[in-house]
């Protein structure tokens, strides 16, 4: 167990599992081992660590960890479509958990294992994170979306691309009908309701456990993170089986997965590409809400213990 003691020079480290901090955390602490109490608007969004090389340095985990996790699922959903298998999104699924799944556990000892906004920002809301350390992160997810969608279009050929739209988030597919080219998808409407709903489900049954230190030590790191894939796996089942629809990717649940492709092949991935941001978004200020209305004694999280509340304190009256 490593001691709780430490000198301010480490503050910027991320700290792996064998700390007694929480899954996907970072450590905040003054030199005398007790937590600090920032009174003003940069101690609180924590803006040294935008100058910071070791924040900076472990964010080239959430890059690369982001374009593998780009490019594979992205793949996976040309591959399981194309192999005309007879349940496709059954083994969708499956393959989405276990890359997930492997990716965090791989990303976790550098950066915290995020690889999705959504995780870092509902970790900056709960106060486990800077938003300056957040704004780091999802920034270089999102250039890893952009990497991992430009190796794919480099492999495949133009015709996969085109027809599978790179494997990227859609509502709507054009196609060819007896009386020209049609729009078959969702509305953005349900797909709005989708995103939302997917993606609070999965901050509530699996992130949940990573930012509670009882939790993430009781049942160790790889079966905490196995069970965030198996979640994110089911969810993507439920979404694309729910509605039935041709056009329809599922939910995305990780906007920078949906960034990249769209950057890259962009065309129809465009339209209504906002419900793939929106939608985490609220889903990310609910969970917050879940998390401040039950008792404290109910959430033990550890980290940098200043959350939007107190960034909220702290502006100007």
């Amino acid at each position: 167990m490593a001691q709780i003691n430490r000198p301010t020079m480490e503050e910027d480290k991320v700290h792996a599992f064998s700390s007694p901090m929480p899954l996907m955390s970072e450590h905040w602490k003054t030199e005398e081992g007790k937590k600090s109490n920032p009174s003003t608007l940069s101690e609180v969004l924590g803006l040294r660590e935008l100058f910071s090389p070791q924040v900076w340095r472990a964010s080239l985990a959430e890059l690369v960890g982001t374009a593998v996790l780009v490019f594979a699922i992205d793949a996976i959903v040309i591959s399981s479509i194309e192999t005309n298998i007879s349940a496709p999104n059954l083994v969708l699924s499956i393959l989405v958990a276990i890359i997930a799944a492997i990716l965090l556990i791989a990303t976790n000892p550098v950066s915290g294992g995020h690889i999705n906004p959504v995780i870092t920002f509902s970790a900056a809301l709960v106060g486990i994170i800077s938003f300056s350390r957040a704004a780091v992160y999802i920034f270089m997810q999102c250039v890893g979306g952009v990497l991992g969608a430009l190796a794919l279009k480099a492999v495949v050929n133009s015709s996969l691309e085109k027809t599978f739209s790179l494997g990227g988030c859609t509502l709507t597919v054009v196609t060819p009908g007896p009386q020209g080219p049609i729009t078959v998808g969702i509305e953005t409407g349900q797909a709005l309701w989708l995103e939302i709903i997917c993606t609070f489900i999965f901050l509530f049954a699996s992130i949940w456990m990573a930012f509670d230190h009882r939790q993430a030590h009781a049942m160790g790191k790889v079966m905490v993170l196995s069970i965030v894939g198996i979640v994110v796996g089911v969810l993507v089942f439920i979404s694309t089986t729910v509605t039935t629809v041709k056009g329809y990717a599922g939910a995305g649940m990780n906007p920078a997965r949906c960034l990249g492709p769209a950057l890259v092949r962009g065309g129809h991935l465009w339209t209504g590409h906002w419900v793939f941001w929106v939608g985490p978004t609220i889903s990310c200020f609910a969970f917050y809400l879940y998390v401040k209305l039950i008792p404290r004694q109910h959430f033990h999280a550890e980290g940098y213990k200043h959350d939007i509340f107190n960034y909220v304190k702290t502006l100007p009256k």
